[in-house]
């Protein structure tokens, strides 16, 4: 299974971007200098793809790699 980004949104803060498997990811503006700096009207022009998120006027790339549950479990025998 991929998983891509169906939604991008912003607080003063944080990118809140929604993943086609149902996670919501917020991950701190500080980490994108471009797009901290960015006004709103620049931020929403994000065009989303199955591989990440790209900004054309800003020169910005997320890509958004994932596939699916990839949370391990192990079992310990005494």
């Amino acid at each position: 299974m991929t998983i891509s980004a169906t939604n991008v949104r912003f607080d003063d803060h944080t990118m809140w971007v929604d993943l086609s498997d149902g996670r919501t990811l917020g991950v701190p503006l500080a980490w994108f200098p471009r797009l901290l700096r960015a006004t709103p009207a620049q931020r929403a022009e994000v065009e989303l793809s199955r591989v990440g998120l790209h900004w054309e006027a800003l020169d910005e790339d997320i890509s958004v790699a994932g596939r699916g549950d990839v949370t391990r479990t192990s079992e310990t025998v005494a």
